[in-house]
C-alpha cells in the first residue's frame, strides 16, 4: 500500500513539474492602484491550490486529533471497567505427599501394539 501512495506521489509530481516547465512565462498581475505583482504564470495558480487545500487539511488534522482522543478515552475506560471486574488470580494448587506414600511405580513392559 505504500508503494501505491509513492508512487501517486510521484506520478502527481512529475505531472506538476511538466505543467510548470510549460507555464513558465512571465506574468503581471495588478492587485491594487498601482501595485503590480510580476511572477511567473504557474506560482499564482500552485499559491490558489495550496490556500484552497489548506481549509481541508486543518480540518482532517482536527479530526484525527479528536478522533484519537477519543479512542485513548476509551481505552482507559476499558482498562479501569477491566480492572475493577478481573476475578482474583487462580490459586496454584501443589500435590501433597504423605510421608509414607512411594510414587507409582514404572512398567516396564512397554503397550500392547508397541514392538
Amino acid at each position: 500500500m505504500q508503494f501505491l501512495r509513492t508512487a501517486f506521489w510521484v506520478v502527481i509530481a512529475v505531472a506538476a513539474a511538466l505543467f510548470f516547465k510549460a507555464n513558465n512565462g512571465p506574468l503581471v498581475i495588478k492587485i491594487w492602484g498601482d501595485i503590480v505583482w510580476e511572477t511567473r504564470v504557474w506560482f499564482p495558480i500552485l499559491l490558489a491550490f495550496l490556500l484552497g487545500a489548506l481549509p481541508f487539511w486543518i480540518m482532517a488534522r482536527v479530526t484525527r486529533w479528536r478522533l484519537r482522543r477519543q479512542v485513548e478515552g476509551n481505552e482507559r475506560a476499558l482498562a479501569a471497567v477491566a480492572a475493577s471486574t478481573a476475578p482474583p488470580p487462580p490459586v496454584p494448587v501443589t500435590p501433597t505427599v504423605s510421608p509414607g506414600d512411594s510414587p507409582a511405580p514404572l512398567s516396564s513392559t512397554p503397550p500392547a501394539g508397541i514392538p
